[in-house]
């Protein structure tokens, strides 16, 4: 389901965060989650699997390249990430580089809610003119949904999980205000209570771990 850019300033429907990551919480299993940016606490609060990943304190940009990365290391497990419009503008030829790689087992969502929220919501470049879908299309992405309205979404949500990829799920979101991402015991989240390079040797031993 393709839809056109949304008009600047457009009411049309749009999700929650919590619309978008309730329902993927409860049908994920063993798919390791990348999150980015404004999507990093939320996700945080609900799942404290050893297979989350933080992208939220890297290069800017990159967390679908590090999600591919994951994604092609290890093909017999399914790699979710939750991407940013503002982060998936800075770096559109990786969807190209997703096609290419062949990654049958990524899902790349892009959360568009307009602003880089975590920064103080200023502006994305673009707002409501850039077509997601369409790029995802043109790079060859051969399964390219789109989503304004939490029923549909949440009906669909187990095909677009349980098919062969690379995926691509544009789900249009509301802007939010998480603030700056620290790494220390005031985070809620499991995986933000201790500093990236910790972090990254949990979820080493635990991606290595064989599958039940």
């Amino acid at each position: 389901m393709l839809s056109c850019p949304r008009p600047a300033g457009s009411r049309l429907p749009m999700l929650t965060k919590a619309e978008l990551l309730v329902p993927l919480v409860r049908h994920r299993t063993h798919e390791v989650v990348v999150t980015c940016m404004s999507a990093t606490r939320p996700w945080g609060r609900l799942s404290s699997h050893d297979l989350d990943f933080a992208s939220a304190d890297s290069a800017m940009g990159h967390t679908a390249d590090l999600a591919l990365g994951i994604a092609l290391a290890q093909p017999s497990r399914k790699v979710i990430c939750l991407n940013g419009d503002g982060s998936m503008l800075m770096t559109l030829g990786t969807l190209a580089t997703v096609v290419g790689a062949g990654a049958r087992n990524l899902v790349l969502f892009v959360l568009e809610n307009g602003t880089y929220e975590i920064t103080g919501n200023q502006p994305v470049p673009g707002v409501g003119q850039v077509d997601f879908p369409g790029l995802a299309r043109a790079s060859g992405f051969p399964r390219v949904y789109s989503f304004r309205r939490a029923e549909e979404y949440e009906a669909a949500l187990p095909g677009i999980l349980a098919g062969e990829g690379p995926v691509f799920v544009h789900v249009e979101t509301e802007p939010g205000s998480e603030g700056p991402i620290s790494r220390s015991e005031r985070e809620e989240a499991r995986y933000l209570k201790t500093s990236l390079a910790e972090w990254s040797r949990e979820f080493r031993r635990a991606i290595t771990r064989p599958m039940d």
